[in-house]
């Protein structure tokens, strides 16, 4: 059977600040390391949008998308697929949440999702088929959100500069029978392939890997830590 390697958990300095990689040599740096598949969660916070100065919201979407649709492009040259996702911070915590099932449209069609908190994005969005997954939620700072307001959990996080403490991760989503996300949070290039799963077809879109973690599809999580 043929399975396909995905990182969930990839960052650009195209739109991220705090990344270093630019999406088209983070796109080329996976081809390379035998990824099929990456999925961009660029950071998609308040700070991040203020940043962009008093202009509309259709402007500052095509910024967010900037990342993505550089890694896209070149992932389309060389052979990778990348999907669209987004690591979404609200107001009420430091909490980061990994959100597979968008498209393009969508960020353009909903403003400002992170004026909400995370109850309020749970139901604006649950209709329209968006996952949730807590990233890294045991990190120093952080605090393990409401189960019944989650999909997953990123039960490994590779993120090299971190703690992440992944085993009480694992256990959170244990506990309360939610699906399990590894991915790199690749920030630099220390963070490259250090986390990711693998899957039993190819996802043509997020919302395709969204319905693959929901069904509880996916075979094997995997760390290189």
């Amino acid at each position: 059977m043929n399975t396909y390697k995905f990182d969930t958990h990839v960052h650009t300095c195209d739109t991220s600040r705090c990344g270093v990689l630019s999406a088209v040599e983070v796109a080329r740096l996976y081809k390379n390391a035998g990824y099929d598949g990456i999925i961009i969660t660029d950071h998609y916070h308040q700070e991040y949008f203020d940043s962009l100065g008093e202009v509309d919201w259709e402007t500052k979407a095509e910024a967010f998308l900037k990342g993505y649709r550089a890694a896209r492009d070149e992932g389309a040259r060389v052979g990778l697929k990348v999907l669209l996702g987004m690591e979404i911070r609200f107001p009420e915590s430091n909490n980061d949440y990994l959100i597979f099932g968008i498209d393009e449209s969508y960020i353009q069609r909903q403003e400002a999702l992170y004026r909400l908190d995370l109850s309020d994005f749970r139901k604006k969005t649950k209709a329209d088929g968006v996952t949730i997954v807590q990233a890294h939620p045991c990190r120093e700072g952080l605090t393990l959100a409401d189960p019944l307001l989650l999909d997953g959990v990123e039960v490994y996080n590779g993120n090299a500069r971190h703690d992440s403490h992944n085993s009480l991760a694992r256990a959170f989503a244990e506990k309360y029978g939610l699906k399990m996300t590894s991915g790199s949070d690749l920030h630099e290039r220390e963070d490259l392939g250090r986390g990711g799963v693998l899957l039993p077809q190819m996802p043509e879109t997020s919302a395709d890997f969204a319905a693959m973690l929901q069904s509880g599809s996916i075979l094997q999580l995997f760390q290189t830590q």
